[in-house]
């Protein structure tokens, strides 16, 4: 897949894709409902699939002091669509300059001048432009006065619910992975560099990888069965495994982050890229009189990670 960070100077390969456009945190059903259908119009047309999306997340220029919401940092979100099969992926840089510009001038200026798309497809309550008054009906008149054409997509439901981003939080938020999965149509993944630690776990007999969640959306701090793809180094691969998620009680007042054990695995993942999946809650965080008893929870909660992930 290819990256492509601007709307100004684009090289002649990569203009004239079919795209799918929007956010995509989290690149859940309903995203993916818009992508498959901007991949059958390329098909139809014989452009390439892409996406255009923004970065930073719009809600963190307009709103940088809010609280973390994000569900998927920009490598995240990249190595989802790529899975996706998509061949472009358009990571425009959102500035204030951008968020200025009138709906007529965003699709004059970045989709047809910049980008030269041949189809978009956006979401029923896509909004775009300054002030966000650009609807997806007005989308589809540029299309048709500046040369592209215009799909819009119908929102996906589960269960008579709406699946959306935010549903997708409450969930992670309630402790229920599984169903943050049901709509996501894959497990909620958290991905980063692994990091140096206090190095507590190895001296408990649990060594962990572990990885900062700054500026995303915390899940339920708590134990969970996790699978877990180690995606650069020489132990690239997939295990499974038990993470703690959490400010770690036990032992003061700390940021949080996730802490990954994973089974029969024995090597060194300093600054290798992993990306964890949670599979299910298993207890929430908690604090012991001392090691022992610790140590015999953990041992517990792996057990029990081992019994969760053979159906997983």
């Amino acid at each position: 897949m290819r990256i492509v960070t601007t709307w100004t100077g684009v090289e002649p390969g990569d203009r004239g894709a079919s795209v799918a456009m929007g956010n995509f945190d989290g690149v859940h059903r309903g995203h993916q409902a818009v992508i498959a259908l901007a991949e059958t119009e390329g098909r139809r047309i014989g452009a390439p699939p892409g996406v255009i999306t923004f970065e930073p997340h719009p809600r963190q220029v307009f709103a940088p002091d809010a609280p973390p919401f994000r569900l998927m940092n920009a490598a995240a979100r990249a190595h989802r669509l790529e899975k996706l099969g998509v061949e472009f992926l358009y990571e425009l840089p959102f500035t204030l300059a951008l968020a200025g510009m009138t709906p007529r001038e965003f699709a004059q200026q970045v989709l047809a001048d910049g980008l030269g798309v041949a189809h978009v497809v956006v979401g029923a309550d896509f909004c775009f432009g300054k002030g966000r008054k650009g609807t997806a009906a007005d989308l589809k008149a540029f299309g048709e006065e500046m040369g592209f054409g215009v799909t819009i997509a119908e929102l996906v439901a589960d269960a008579g619910d709406e699946v959306s981003s935010t549903s997708i939080r409450k969930a992670l938020s309630d402790g229920r992975p599984r169903d943050a999965a049901r709509m996501l149509g894959h497990w909620h993944r958290i991905e980063g560099e692994v990091l140096h630690g206090d190095k507590r776990g190895r001296d408990l007999g649990f060594p962990t990888a572990n990885i900062a969640i700054t500026a995303l959306h915390p899940p339920r701090f708590g134990v969970y069965a996790v699978k877990v793809d180690v995606l650069t180094g020489p132990h690239a691969g997939s295990y499974d495994g038990a993470a703690s998620l959490g400010v770690r009680p036990m032992f003061g007042e700390n940021l949080p982050n996730l802490e990954t054990f994973l089974f029969d695995f024995d090597g060194d993942l300093y600054g290798a890229e992993i990306s964890i999946g949670l599979v299910e809650f298993l207890r929430p965080e908690m604090t012991f009189d001392g090691l022992d008893g610790l140590i015999a929870q953990m041992s517990a909660d792996c057990d029990k990670a081992r019994e969760i992930l053979k159906d997983a």
